[in-house]
């Protein structure tokens, strides 16, 4: 596959490149990383050609866009594209900064923060964001993590107080302030929700479809063709578990992995290596082989990384391969492949 290949998102008419750069590992989700290697990583990306970023205020709670826009503010802004999100708006943390927890993160910056989908909530977020990252427009933003895991019953009224949100996203998008409007999604039956309340551009599907879940398959993503709706997956690893094989300590769904799901990426490990393809290479190729999906977007903790998600998806992988995990029910018999 060609990393630089541009695919269209759905019918907004915006031109991706297959392959992003994910910006949450910046943010120091599973560990610190020191300010000069946040550079060399972004810069590595920059110079291989990497030209779609994807951030988030909740990545490290600013880290990460200031780490990006260091970057990006430096570059001829019309040569990538940018997304983040809104949903969260922060504040100081009032306290000594050294007593801050800003668990889940390990690292991050000294910042509370509540959900706020509302038009206030969305133009103070967007606002922030702009000033966090350094550039004064963002070609796609994201609706992040409105879904049952972190709202649980009270998701229908985070829908309703989304109304006055959504407006105000189309005002920005009518006024060209922004391009196209997403939802980030981490539980799959939240898409249908979006859907029956909202129009939508894009979704930027974190976990639920991999080679290790392929739920969208059935009903979720032929909607989505039939609506014109872009997918773009923000999770090609499983979160770790498809980057680091089936050690103890690899994680899937950002926490532990669990026995069985350690199991089923052994069962995978073996059909790799008896075919001579990297685990990490097809966790890569899989999902830009359905015609729905128009980028994914690994992170990256340093400037080997980089390279290496690069070369995953230059590597050929023949037919054979996926019809044999086909055949031992590894992936879905729907599943495209090619």
């Amino acid at each position: 596959m060609n990393p630089f290949e541009t695919r269209l998102l759905g019918n907004t008419g915006i031109k991706i490149p297959s392959l992003g750069f994910g910006g949450a590992p910046l943010g120091e989700l599973f560990e610190k990383v020191e300010h000069l290697q946040a550079i060399e990583t972004l810069d590595e990306a920059y110079a291989s050609g990497i030209r779609y970023y994807d951030t988030a205020p909740w990545y490290g709670h600013g880290l990460s866009e200031h780490r990006l826009g260091n970057l990006l503010h430096q570059k001829n802004r019309h040569e990538y594209i940018l997304s983040t999100k809104v949903g969260r708006v922060y504040r100081p943390f009032k306290g000594d900064p050294v007593l801050f927890d800003g668990s889940p993160w390990v690292g991050g910056l000294p910042f509370e923060w509540n959900f706020d989908y509302s038009a206030a909530g969305f133009e103070r977020s967007f606002l922030d964001s702009t000033m966090r990252l350094g550039l004064n427009r963002i070609d796609l933003l994201v609706i992040h993590d409105l879904d049952r895991s972190y709202h649980g019953k009270s998701v229908s009224n985070k829908l309703q107080e989304l109304e006055t949100g959504m407006e105000w996203l189309k005002m920005m998008k009518n006024s060209a302030a922004i391009q196209a409007v997403g939802a980030g999604i981490n539980d799959i039956e939240m898409i249908p929700l979006f859907l029956e309340h909202f129009e939508m551009d894009f979704f930027l599907v974190a976990m639920p479809y991999t080679m290790l879940n392929q739920e969208p398959l059935k009903e979720i993503f032929p909607e989505c063709e039939r609506r014109g709706i872009g997918i773009i997956i923000g999770s090609p690893y499983a979160s770790g578990i498809l980057a680091s094989g089936s050690r103890k300590e690899s994680k899937y769904g950002y926490s532990a992995a669990s026995e069985e799901m350690r199991k089923k990426v052994q069962s995978i490990e073996v059909i790799c290596e008896a075919n001579g393809i990297p685990l990490k290479a097809a966790a890569l190729q899989f999902p830009l082989a359905h015609p729905q999906v128009s980028s994914v977007i690994p992170g990256a903790l340093k400037a080997a990384q980089v390279k290496e998600n690069l070369e995953m998806l230059k590597i050929h992988i023949p037919p054979e391969f996926w019809v044999e995990l086909k055949q031992t029910g590894l992936l879905h018999p729907d599943s495209p492949v090619t």
